[in-house]
């Protein structure tokens, strides 16, 4: 018998292709080690989740098993799920932990396994790494053999929680009666049950289940929406365009015209709406690969503003001990003040909107007039799929250090917060370089003011670094 594997959790809980290495005795093994954990500290009750990936609600229902054979009280979602709905569920049932069955934006051969803490957040990365130690080699029970307590695992309607949560914190009226339409495409994700419901009359993509998320990971980024593009751009309406991933919890949007409105715009319009007119106060926090704009809007706003590593757990820390208005990273999740300390992209998508109704100006409007203020932008990311040898190879020449130019492009300063950020000597332009916590990626992302200097920017540092 071959060893077993050793669990990790990366930037986002722990995550494997399914048949792989994410098979029902290694669930098991992971829910093993949270249930120790979670007895160790005199945690009592959980709440779990799962999504619409392939067997969800299998290894859902055994986790639930492990916990309850544990002496713990759960809370089960017996339909699919989006991961703020867990989140939020947590505190909504006082409960001390939260667990989602999700491999949220990664391709759908993966499935994974979340962690939520009690404020209705990602569980800080201390913790995580207790649960990770207590994980053991061979589970005590075998597929079919947990004793669980049925008298401990109940059902909860975590979609009809979430949903009166929203129509008690939106001005839905006002979204519903605007002047724009909204076509929203839910990536055959968890966010096509509720969506619906909140707004009735969006025009609906890819709302059906579907565990293959037909062969493409459920990301809400340019390359992933075409589809949704193509309905804008070809349509006669005035339509706003909302996406989110396969947990529902990241977020893109595209304006009327069909452009593509990233998180750095997003969270350039939170912020604006949240402090200027909504008059808000408070903190903001963003990770490592978010734009420089973000500092200097803070800035002129008279508001903290803090950088931190890459994963939005690093931000959740910081919303539960000190008052935060915006945290959120580049990869779609953001997160406002007066909800969880939770990424959540149906609910950062109503924020947005409901700028959109209260002032009357479309989604272009809105960061046309913020990139008059702050300067225009454009960003992209690549994610490179080498083997291993190749990017380690890279990451060690950044690490060497000594680069003073990446091809044509100098060099004026480099930051290495989590990652290698070249800033060049052109004000606004930067490329940074960073290998993935979920997947056999090197990602290399890019900003500057026009989409072909990106272009430029992002193909000079391919040629740099592999040759």
């Amino acid at each position: 018998m071959s060893k077993p594997i050793k669990i990790k959790f990366g930037t986002d809980g722990w995550r494997a292709i399914i048949a792989d290495d994410y098979t029902l005795e290694n669930v098991i093994r992971v829910a093993e080690g949270t249930a120790k954990w979670m007895v160790s500290q005199g945690m009592k009750k959980a709440v779990i989740g799962h999504d619409c990936r392939f067997a969800g609600a299998m290894f859902s229902q055994a986790t639930a098993n492990v916990l309850s054979a544990h002496g713990i009280e759960v809370h089960r979602a017996t339909n699919y799920v989006s991961t703020p709905m867990v989140s939020y569920g947590v505190v909504f049932a006082k409960a001390d932990l939260g667990i989602v069955i999700t491999a949220s934006h990664n391709p759908p051969s993966y499935n994974g396994f979340k962690l939520k803490s009690k404020h209705g957040g990602p569980s800080v990365p201390k913790d995580i790494s207790e649960v990770e130690a207590m994980i053991p080699e061979y589970s005590a029970f075998g597929k079919n053999e947990i004793s669980s307590d049925p008298a401990l695992i109940h059902e909860i309607d975590l979609e009809e929680i979430y949903y009166e949560k929203v129509t008690s914190s939106f001005d839905l009226e006002s979204i519903n009666n605007a002047s724009f339409n909204l076509v929203y495409d839910a990536m055959y994700g968890a966010g096509q049950g509720v969506l619906p419901r909140i707004l009735p009359n969006a025009t609906l993509l890819h709302c059906d289940t579907n565990p293959g998320f037909h062969g493409r990971a459920p990301e809400p980024i340019s390359r992933n929406l075409q589809e949704l593009e193509e309905f804008i751009k070809n349509s006669d309406g005035n339509y706003v365009g909302l996406a989110t991933d396969g947990d529902a919890d990241r977020i893109g949007m595209y304006d009327e015209d069909g452009e593509f409105v990233d998180s750095h715009n997003i969270l350039l319009l939170l912020l604006y709406y949240l402090a200027v007119e909504k008059e808000m106060t408070g903190k903001v926090v963003v990770t490592f690969s978010v734009t420089e704009k973000m500092k200097k809007l803070a800035e002129e706003l008279n508001l903290d503003f803090e950088v931190t590593k890459i994963g939005f757990k690093y931000i959740a820390e910081i919303m539960i001990d000190q008052d935060v208005l915006v945290g959120g990273e580049e990869s779609g999740g953001l997160a406002v003040k007066g909800f969880i300390p939770e990424r959540d992209g149906i609910w950062i998508g109503l924020v947005i909107m409901e700028f959109m109704a209260k002032t009357g100006k479309s989604l272009k409007q809105l960061v046309a007039m913020l990139h008059d203020r702050l300067g225009a932008f454009k960003f992209y990311r690549d994610d490179l799929h080498l083997s291993e040898e190749k990017k380690q190879e890279v990451i060690a020449r950044c690490k060497t250090g000594g680069i003073n130019a990446i091809g044509n492009l100098k060099v004026k300063t480099i930051d290495t917060l989590d990652g290698y950020k070249f800033f060049f000597e052109k004000e606004g332009e930067w490329v940074m370089l960073r290998p993935s916590g979920t997947e056999p990626v090197l990602r290399v992302y890019a900003q500057a003011e026009n989409m072909d200097r990106v272009r430029e920017i992002l193909d000079t540092t391919h040629t740099f670094f592999q040759s």
